[in-house]
Protein backbone atom coordinates (compact mmCIF):
# COMPACT_ATOMS: atom_id res chain seq x y z
CA UNK A 1 0.00 0.00 0.00
CA UNK A 2 1.41 3.33 -1.03
CA UNK A 3 0.55 6.94 -0.27
CA UNK A 4 0.87 9.28 2.69
CA UNK A 5 -0.79 8.44 5.99
CA UNK A 6 -2.39 11.30 7.95
CA UNK A 7 -0.92 11.89 11.41
CA UNK A 8 -3.59 11.13 14.00
CA UNK A 9 -3.61 12.43 17.56
CA UNK A 10 -4.51 10.41 20.64
CA UNK A 11 -8.17 11.50 20.34
CA UNK A 12 -8.41 10.03 16.83
CA UNK A 13 -8.61 13.48 15.17
CA UNK A 14 -6.10 14.37 12.41
CA UNK A 15 -3.31 16.51 13.84
CA UNK A 16 -3.70 19.28 11.23
CA UNK A 17 -7.41 19.68 11.92
CA UNK A 18 -6.75 19.72 15.65
CA UNK A 19 -4.19 22.52 15.21
CA UNK A 20 -6.67 24.57 13.16
CA UNK A 21 -9.36 24.17 15.84
CA UNK A 22 -6.86 25.11 18.52
CA UNK A 23 -5.90 28.21 16.54
CA UNK A 24 -9.56 29.17 16.14
CA UNK A 25 -10.31 28.77 19.85
CA UNK A 26 -7.21 30.76 20.74
CA UNK A 27 -8.19 33.68 18.48
CA UNK A 28 -11.97 33.36 18.56
CA UNK A 29 -12.41 36.89 19.94
CA UNK A 30 -10.48 38.36 17.00
CA UNK A 31 -12.53 36.30 14.55
CA UNK A 32 -15.78 37.45 16.18
CA UNK A 33 -14.70 41.09 15.94
CA UNK A 34 -13.72 40.58 12.31
CA UNK A 35 -16.97 38.79 11.41
CA UNK A 36 -19.18 41.92 10.88
CA UNK A 37 -16.68 43.43 8.44
CA UNK A 38 -16.28 40.15 6.55
CA UNK A 39 -20.06 39.75 6.36
CA UNK A 40 -20.68 43.29 5.12
CA UNK A 41 -17.71 43.17 2.72
CA UNK A 42 -19.01 39.91 1.24
CA UNK A 43 -22.58 41.17 1.05
CA UNK A 44 -21.89 44.57 -0.51
CA UNK A 45 -18.60 44.06 -2.39
CA UNK A 46 -17.85 40.43 -3.25
CA UNK A 47 -21.39 39.35 -4.19
CA UNK A 48 -22.14 42.48 -6.33
CA UNK A 49 -18.82 42.09 -8.17
CA UNK A 50 -19.48 38.42 -8.93
CA UNK A 51 -23.09 39.22 -9.89
CA UNK A 52 -21.90 41.98 -12.24
CA UNK A 53 -19.40 39.63 -13.87
CA UNK A 54 -22.14 37.07 -14.47
CA UNK A 55 -24.54 39.78 -15.71
CA UNK A 56 -21.96 40.99 -18.25
CA UNK A 57 -22.55 37.78 -20.24
CA UNK A 58 -26.29 38.44 -20.56
CA UNK A 59 -28.83 40.91 -21.90
CA UNK A 60 -30.87 42.43 -19.07
CA UNK A 61 -33.11 45.50 -19.24
CA UNK A 62 -34.77 45.22 -15.78
CA UNK A 63 -38.15 44.48 -17.39
CA UNK A 64 -37.45 41.02 -18.76
CA UNK A 65 -35.50 38.10 -17.30
CA UNK A 66 -31.78 38.13 -18.07
CA UNK A 67 -30.94 36.32 -21.32
CA UNK A 68 -27.56 34.66 -21.83
CA UNK A 69 -25.63 36.17 -24.77
CA UNK A 70 -22.11 34.92 -24.05
CA UNK A 71 -19.30 37.23 -25.20
CA UNK A 72 -21.58 39.41 -27.33
CA UNK A 73 -21.38 42.39 -24.97
CA UNK A 74 -17.58 42.32 -25.01
CA UNK A 75 -17.48 41.94 -28.80
CA UNK A 76 -19.72 44.96 -29.19
CA UNK A 77 -17.71 46.87 -26.63
CA UNK A 78 -14.31 46.50 -28.30
CA UNK A 79 -15.22 45.99 -31.96
CA UNK A 80 -18.25 48.22 -32.62
CA UNK A 81 -18.57 50.78 -29.83
CA UNK A 82 -16.41 53.70 -31.00
CA UNK A 83 -17.67 55.89 -28.16
CA UNK A 84 -16.36 53.39 -25.60
CA UNK A 85 -12.93 53.43 -27.26
CA UNK A 86 -13.02 57.24 -27.07
CA UNK A 87 -13.95 56.97 -23.38
CA UNK A 88 -11.04 54.56 -22.79
CA UNK A 89 -8.64 56.94 -24.52
CA UNK A 90 -9.89 59.92 -22.49
CA UNK A 91 -9.80 57.99 -19.22
CA UNK A 92 -6.28 56.67 -19.84
CA UNK A 93 -5.06 60.15 -20.74
CA UNK A 94 -6.75 61.49 -17.64
CA UNK A 95 -5.26 58.74 -15.44
CA UNK A 96 -1.74 59.13 -16.85
CA UNK A 97 -1.75 62.88 -16.15
CA UNK A 98 -3.76 63.31 -12.95
CA UNK A 99 -2.89 60.03 -11.20
CA UNK A 100 0.90 60.50 -10.87
CA UNK A 101 0.61 64.28 -10.44
CA UNK A 102 -1.96 63.94 -7.67
CA UNK A 103 0.19 61.29 -5.99
CA UNK A 104 3.45 63.22 -6.04
CA UNK A 105 1.93 66.61 -5.26
CA UNK A 106 -0.01 65.17 -2.31
CA UNK A 107 3.22 63.81 -0.83
CA UNK A 108 5.17 66.98 -1.64
CA UNK A 109 2.67 69.31 0.04
CA UNK A 110 2.29 66.93 2.99
CA UNK A 111 6.06 66.93 3.44
CA UNK A 112 6.24 70.74 3.25
CA UNK A 113 3.35 71.31 5.67
CA UNK A 114 4.74 68.69 8.05
CA UNK A 115 7.90 70.79 8.42
CA UNK A 116 6.05 74.08 9.09
CA UNK A 117 5.37 75.50 12.53
CA UNK A 118 1.58 75.75 12.32
CA UNK A 119 1.14 72.53 10.37
CA UNK A 120 -2.34 71.73 11.75
CA UNK A 121 -3.84 74.96 10.44
CA UNK A 122 -2.22 74.59 7.02
CA UNK A 123 -3.32 70.93 6.87
CA UNK A 124 -6.93 71.90 7.58
CA UNK A 125 -6.87 74.59 4.88
CA UNK A 126 -5.35 72.18 2.35
CA UNK A 127 -7.72 69.32 3.16
CA UNK A 128 -10.93 71.42 3.27
CA UNK A 129 -11.75 71.23 -0.49
CA UNK A 130 -11.80 67.42 -0.41
CA UNK A 131 -14.65 67.32 2.14
CA UNK A 132 -16.75 69.72 0.08
CA UNK A 133 -19.21 68.35 -2.46
CA UNK A 134 -17.58 68.00 -5.86
CA UNK A 135 -20.79 69.20 -7.52
CA UNK A 136 -20.82 72.38 -5.39
CA UNK A 137 -17.17 73.07 -6.18
CA UNK A 138 -17.81 72.42 -9.87
CA UNK A 139 -20.30 75.30 -9.86
CA UNK A 140 -17.49 77.59 -8.70
CA UNK A 141 -15.24 76.30 -11.45
CA UNK A 142 -18.02 76.85 -13.99
CA UNK A 143 -17.82 80.56 -13.15
CA UNK A 144 -14.00 80.55 -13.28
CA UNK A 145 -13.94 78.88 -16.72
CA UNK A 146 -17.05 80.56 -18.09
CA UNK A 147 -16.82 81.08 -21.85
CA UNK A 148 -17.98 84.72 -21.86
CA UNK A 149 -16.18 87.93 -20.95
CA UNK A 150 -17.41 87.70 -17.35
CA UNK A 151 -15.69 84.41 -16.66
CA UNK A 152 -12.88 84.92 -14.17
CA UNK A 153 -10.04 83.64 -16.37
CA UNK A 154 -11.30 85.24 -19.58
CA UNK A 155 -11.89 88.55 -17.80
CA UNK A 156 -8.40 88.47 -16.33
CA UNK A 157 -6.74 87.66 -19.66
CA UNK A 158 -8.76 90.24 -21.60
CA UNK A 159 -8.19 92.90 -18.94
CA UNK A 160 -4.41 92.35 -19.23
CA UNK A 161 -4.68 92.38 -23.05
CA UNK A 162 -3.51 88.81 -23.39
CA UNK A 163 -6.72 87.90 -25.27
CA UNK A 164 -8.86 89.75 -27.73
CA UNK A 165 -11.90 87.51 -27.44
CA UNK A 166 -13.01 85.06 -24.74
CA UNK A 167 -12.12 81.37 -24.95
CA UNK A 168 -14.96 78.87 -24.64
CA UNK A 169 -13.09 76.63 -22.21
CA UNK A 170 -15.86 74.13 -21.49
CA UNK A 171 -17.51 74.12 -24.93
CA UNK A 172 -14.43 73.55 -27.04
CA UNK A 173 -13.52 69.84 -27.49
CA UNK A 174 -9.84 70.82 -27.67
CA UNK A 175 -9.73 72.41 -24.20
CA UNK A 176 -12.47 70.81 -22.09
CA UNK A 177 -10.52 67.67 -21.14
CA UNK A 178 -7.60 69.76 -19.90
CA UNK A 179 -9.96 71.84 -17.77
CA UNK A 180 -11.46 68.70 -16.25
CA UNK A 181 -7.95 67.39 -15.56
CA UNK A 182 -6.98 70.62 -13.81
CA UNK A 183 -10.10 70.77 -11.65
CA UNK A 184 -9.92 67.08 -10.77
CA UNK A 185 -6.24 67.41 -9.85
CA UNK A 186 -7.03 70.33 -7.54
CA UNK A 187 -9.85 68.40 -5.86
CA UNK A 188 -8.16 64.99 -5.61
CA UNK A 189 -5.12 65.76 -3.47
CA UNK A 190 -6.95 65.97 -0.13
CA UNK A 191 -7.30 62.27 0.77
CA UNK A 192 -3.79 61.33 -0.32
CA UNK A 193 -2.39 64.39 1.43
CA UNK A 194 -4.00 63.38 4.73
CA UNK A 195 -2.65 59.81 4.49
CA UNK A 196 0.86 61.02 3.71
CA UNK A 197 0.76 63.59 6.51
CA UNK A 198 -0.26 60.88 8.98
CA UNK A 199 2.57 58.69 7.73
CA UNK A 200 5.10 61.50 8.12
CA UNK A 201 3.99 62.13 11.68
CA UNK A 202 4.29 58.44 12.55
CA UNK A 203 7.96 58.22 11.58
CA UNK A 204 9.95 57.95 14.84
CA UNK A 205 12.06 61.06 15.54
CA UNK A 206 15.00 59.00 16.84
CA UNK A 207 15.54 57.71 13.30
CA UNK A 208 16.31 61.26 12.16
CA UNK A 209 18.63 61.72 15.13
CA UNK A 210 20.48 58.55 14.21
CA UNK A 211 20.62 59.69 10.59
CA UNK A 212 22.14 63.03 11.62
CA UNK A 213 24.84 61.14 13.54
CA UNK A 214 25.54 59.02 10.45
CA UNK A 215 26.09 62.10 8.30
CA UNK A 216 22.67 63.03 6.86
CA UNK A 217 22.51 66.81 6.70
CA UNK A 218 19.73 67.94 4.33
CA UNK A 219 15.96 67.45 4.42
CA UNK A 220 16.03 65.83 0.98
CA UNK A 221 18.52 63.22 2.17
CA UNK A 222 16.25 62.52 5.16
CA UNK A 223 13.26 62.10 2.86
CA UNK A 224 15.05 59.80 0.41
CA UNK A 225 17.00 57.64 2.86
CA UNK A 226 14.81 57.61 5.97
CA UNK A 227 11.26 58.88 5.39
CA UNK A 228 10.29 57.05 2.20
CA UNK A 229 11.41 53.57 3.38
CA UNK A 230 9.41 54.05 6.60
CA UNK A 231 6.26 55.11 4.72
CA UNK A 232 5.76 52.20 2.34
CA UNK A 233 2.25 51.32 3.67
CA UNK A 234 1.08 54.93 3.24
CA UNK A 235 2.75 55.19 -0.16
CA UNK A 236 1.00 52.01 -1.29
CA UNK A 237 -2.40 53.20 -0.05
CA UNK A 238 -1.90 56.59 -1.71
CA UNK A 239 -0.96 54.95 -5.02
CA UNK A 240 -4.00 52.66 -5.06
CA UNK A 241 -6.24 55.56 -4.06
CA UNK A 242 -4.82 57.75 -6.84
CA UNK A 243 -5.41 55.00 -9.41
CA UNK A 244 -9.00 54.40 -8.36
CA UNK A 245 -9.77 58.14 -8.24
CA UNK A 246 -8.28 58.82 -11.67
CA UNK A 247 -10.21 55.98 -13.32
CA UNK A 248 -13.47 56.82 -11.51
CA UNK A 249 -13.79 60.42 -12.70
CA UNK A 250 -17.42 61.16 -13.58
CA UNK A 251 -19.31 63.80 -11.61
CA UNK A 252 -16.81 66.62 -12.18
CA UNK A 253 -16.64 65.92 -15.92
CA UNK A 254 -20.42 65.75 -16.34
CA UNK A 255 -21.10 68.91 -14.34
CA UNK A 256 -18.46 70.91 -16.21
CA UNK A 257 -18.96 69.61 -19.75
CA UNK A 258 -22.42 68.00 -19.78
CA UNK A 259 -23.63 64.48 -20.39
CA UNK A 260 -22.50 63.65 -23.01
CA UNK A 261 -19.78 66.23 -23.62
CA UNK A 262 -19.45 67.84 -27.10
CA UNK A 263 -17.93 65.32 -29.51
CA UNK A 264 -17.44 63.08 -26.46
CA UNK A 265 -14.20 64.98 -25.82
CA UNK A 266 -14.47 64.54 -22.02
CA UNK A 267 -16.42 61.28 -22.05
CA UNK A 268 -15.04 58.74 -19.55
CA UNK A 269 -15.55 55.03 -18.89
CA UNK A 270 -17.73 55.71 -15.85
CA UNK A 271 -19.84 58.16 -17.86
CA UNK A 272 -20.30 55.48 -20.53
CA UNK A 273 -21.27 52.98 -17.83
CA UNK A 274 -23.77 55.45 -16.36
CA UNK A 275 -25.26 56.09 -19.80
CA UNK A 276 -26.03 52.43 -20.46
CA UNK A 277 -27.00 51.55 -16.87
CA UNK A 278 -29.28 54.43 -15.85
CA UNK A 279 -30.33 56.08 -19.13
CA UNK A 280 -30.64 53.15 -21.56
CA UNK A 281 -31.19 50.47 -18.84
CA UNK A 282 -28.98 47.95 -20.63
CA UNK A 283 -27.52 46.46 -17.48
CA UNK A 284 -25.77 43.56 -19.19
CA UNK A 285 -23.77 45.89 -21.42
CA UNK A 286 -23.05 48.30 -18.56
CA UNK A 287 -21.84 45.35 -16.46
CA UNK A 288 -19.36 44.49 -19.22
CA UNK A 289 -18.07 48.08 -19.04
CA UNK A 290 -17.80 47.76 -15.26
CA UNK A 291 -15.81 44.52 -15.57
CA UNK A 292 -13.34 46.16 -17.97
CA UNK A 293 -12.93 49.10 -15.59
CA UNK A 294 -12.46 46.67 -12.69
CA UNK A 295 -9.72 44.82 -14.57
CA UNK A 296 -7.96 48.11 -15.38
CA UNK A 297 -7.85 49.23 -11.75
CA UNK A 298 -7.07 45.73 -10.44
CA UNK A 299 -4.08 45.33 -12.77
CA UNK A 300 -2.60 48.72 -11.96
CA UNK A 301 -3.27 48.20 -8.25
CA UNK A 302 -1.40 44.89 -8.30
CA UNK A 303 1.54 46.56 -10.05
CA UNK A 304 1.66 49.23 -7.34
CA UNK A 305 1.46 46.60 -4.62
CA UNK A 306 4.37 44.72 -6.15
CA UNK A 307 6.46 47.90 -6.41
CA UNK A 308 5.69 49.44 -3.03
CA UNK A 309 4.96 46.54 -0.69
CA UNK A 310 7.66 44.69 1.21
CA UNK A 311 7.78 41.38 3.04
CA UNK A 312 8.75 42.97 6.32
CA UNK A 313 5.69 45.27 6.45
Amino acid sequence: MTGKTAVVSETGMPLGKRKRLSHFHKHKLQYLMLAPFVLLFTLFIVIPVLWSIGLSFSYYNMLQPARWVGLTNYELLFLEDDIFLTAVKNTLAFAVVTGPLSYFLSFFFAWIIHNLRFSNGFALAFYAPSITSSVALSVVWLYIFSGDRYGLINNLLIHNRLLERPIIWLGNPETMLYVVMFVSLWMSMGAGFLVFLAGLRNVPTDIYEAGAIDGIRSKFQEMRLLTLPMMKPQLLFGAVNAIVSSFAVFDIATVLTGMPSPNYAAHTIVAHLYDYAFIRFDLGYSSAIAVVLFLFTLTLGRICMRLLSSKDQ
